[in-house]
Parts: C-alpha cells; structure tokens; sequence
C-alpha cells in the first residue's frame, strides 16, 4: 500500500518537473521570437532612418546602420545558439547529472570527515550488561 501511495507521488512530481521544464522552453522560444521580431523591425528602421530621413550621415562612420544591423544580428545568433544548442547539450538532464555529482561528492566528503573523526576521538565502549556503567559519565 506505501508503494503504491509513493510511486505516485514521485510520477506526480515527475510530471510536476516535465511540466515546468516545458513551460520554461515555452518562454525561451517566445522570448527567441519577440527578440527576432524587435530585431527586424528595429533593422528596417535604422534603414529608413539613416538613408531616407538622412538622420546620422555627421558620423564618422559611413553607413554605420549596416554596422548596427550587423552587431545586432550576431547578438541575435547568440540568443539563438544558446535557446537550440546550448539549452540541448546543458539542459536539464545535464543540470540533474551535475547535481547528482555534486551530492556524490558531498556525501564522499561527509563520510571521509566523519572516519577521521571516529579516529581521532573513538567513543569509549560501554558493556550493555554492567549496570555500573550506565549511569557513568563520559571522559
């Protein structure tokens, strides 16, 4: 009966997990769209700005709109990378794995402290038949 209670509480919670990693690559992905969006809209005006309106020709640059285009498309690459590739390779399974790592070596690092401790300070032994001793404070 306890198994049957627990089991459906880890495939709740596992449920739960997908659930919310879903809905956080929901959000990437829109926020990956809104950004491709903004860039293009943003892209077309600096082109109308620059050459038609003849806002920034005092620059030293020529053609600085191009320039801006261009930094902004890699940072949109970036963005792009790190939503599809990154998030593939460093996702969630990836993230469980160094955490389950990181407790291992926890755990590892617990138990090595606490055997030298249990070296360097061993309990006194108490019988359990004699009487006399139960009562007898530790030195």
């Amino acid at each position: 009966m306890f198994s049957k209670s627990n089991t459906s509480e880890n495939n709740e919670q596992e449920q739960r997990e997908q659930y919310n990693y879903a809905r956080a690559r929901i959000v990437q992905k829109k926020r990956l769209m809104q950004h491709f969006i903004v860039f293009l809209v943003g892209s077309v005006l600096l082109v109308i700005i620059n050459p038609i309106l003849g806002i920034g020709k005092d620059f030293f640059i020529k053609d600085w709109f191009i320039w801006a285009i261009l930094l902004w498309a890699f940072l949109f690459l970036i963005h792009l990378f790190n939503v599809f590739i990154t998030n593939r390779f460093m996702g969630k399974e990836w993230e469980d794995k160094q955490l389950q790592k990181l407790k291992d070596k926890q755990v590892l690092k617990i138990k090595e402290l606490q055997e030298q401790i249990d070296k360097e300070l061993p309990l006194p032994e108490v019988k359990k038949n004699d009487p006399s001793q139960h009562n007898k404070p530790l030195e």
